[in-house]
Parts: structure tokens; C-alpha cells; sequence
């Protein structure tokens, strides 16, 4: 992307995340991103210790990913802000598409989504490097399947009778149920956590000796 195409492009998606704001704004608070019941949701312990994981992951992996767009402060910035936005964004938009929220709360969370996994990149590479960061479209599409995963991992609640699930199928979302027991969700969490090391350890193998190649299905 040229550095003009760039420039509009990034004045485009600032002008939505100014719709989104707004439109935040006009939402009942219980809805959003600001509500008190998913403060209390992410404050969950074991959600706590595995968003710091993925996030000191990421800014400690950054010097070995040989890859100038990722440095330590992109992977703080890009992991706590997914920690922050992923659960609420992911179930908004399953509940704006089976009818249980306003549609335009899937401006908001594709706002979000996407500041948190692409355009918060794109704008730090952008006024640092000079230029529009020619890998903006691979990082979308790997950004943004680690962000609905993280998503998905950390909207797990454990629901009695129901057992282990996803807390946006249920009213009361965002807020947990009562009895949620973060012990209960560990095994079914650990599944994202391996699809998301999966994805990401290749980036620094390579820096690892005697581990190079180890991981050709990630050479994208």
C-alpha cells in the first residue's frame, strides 16, 4: 500500500472508530464494552494469568520473530488490547447476528476487532517506519484468527447446571454467572492455548538452535 493510500485508508477507519465511540455512547451501558459485569468477567483470575502469558509472549518473542514490524511494544499493546476487546467483540457479534443485541453493535465490534488486531499495527508501523507497513494485509489475517481464539478461550464460563460454555449464548451476558469456577474451565481453555501456540511459536523457532524448520506448516 503507497504512502497516500495508506493515509486515507487510516483516515477512513479513524472516522469508524469515531462512529463506534459514538455509538457506544448511545448504548445502555450493560451492553457494552464499559459495563460493569464485563469488567468482572475479565478480572477472572484465570483469565488474568493467561492474557499476561500471551502478552509477555508476545513482547519477549518480538527481538527473535525477525520481522521489523514486530517489536516489544507492538506486543504489548496489540495483546492487551485483545485481552481487553476480544471477548466482549466475538460475542457481540454472535449475539448481533442471532438477534439478541442491536445491529450496530457489530460496528462496534468490528471497530474494535479490528483496531486491536490490525489498525493499532498499521498506525505505530506507520508514523515509525515512514511508510504503510507492506505486511498490513498477512498481519489482518493472522491477528485476527489469535484474536478470535482469544476470544472464544476467554468467554469460556462454567454455568451451573449447564456445565463448560460460551458466555454469550446465555442472558446475563457479558457478566459471568454466578457459581463460574475458573477450575472448570481449565482443560476446555487449554485447547485455544494450543492452537494459539501453534500458531505463534513458529515465528521464533527459527531462532532457536537446533529447532529451525521444526514447524514448515507456519511458514506463511
Amino acid at each position: 500500500m503507497s504512502t497516500a493510500h495508506g493515509a486515507l485508508y487510516t483516515a477512513a477507519w479513524v472516522a469508524l472508530c469515531a462512529l463506534a465511540a459514538a455509538l457506544t455512547a448511545r448504548s445502555p451501558r450493560a451492553e457494552t464494552l464499559l459495563s460493569r459485569g464485563y469488567r468482572r468477567l475479565l478480572l477472572a483470575p484465570w483469565r488474568l494469568a493467561t492474557g499476561a502469558l500471551a502478552t509477555l509472549f508476545l513482547v519477549g518473542a518480538a527481538p527473535y520473530a525477525n520481522d521489523p514490524t514486530w517489536d516489544r511494544p507492538v506486543g504489548l499493546f496489540m495483546g492487551v488490547l485483545t485481552y481487553v476487546t476480544a471477548p466482549w467483540s466475538v460475542g457481540a457479534v454472535v449475539r448481533a447476528l442471532r438477534g439478541q443485541l442491536p445491529r450496530r453493535h457489530l460496528v462496534v465490534a468490528a471497530c474494535a476487532w479490528l483496531f486491536s488486531a490490525s489498525w493499532s499495527y498499521d498506525l505505530y508501523n506507520f508514523v515509525r517506519l515512514g511508510a504503510y507497513p507492506a505486511s498490513w494485509a498477512a498481519n489482518l489475517a493472522a491477528s485476527s484468527v489469535l484474536y478470535a481464539l482469544g476470544g472464544l478461550c476467554w468467554s469460556l464460563v462454567y454455568r451451573p447446571p449447564t456445565g463448560v460454555t460460551f458466555g454469550f449464548l446465555h442472558e446475563g451476558w457479558p457478566a459471568p454467572p454466578d457459581g463460574d469456577d475458573g477450575r472448570r474451565t481449565a482443560l476446555p481453555a487449554l485447547v485455544f492455548v494450543g492452537f494459539v501456540a501453534a500458531l505463534l511459536l513458529p515465528f521464533v523457532l527459527d531462532a532457536v538452535p537446533g529447532l529451525r524448520g521444526v514447524a514448515p506448516w507456519a511458514r506463511w
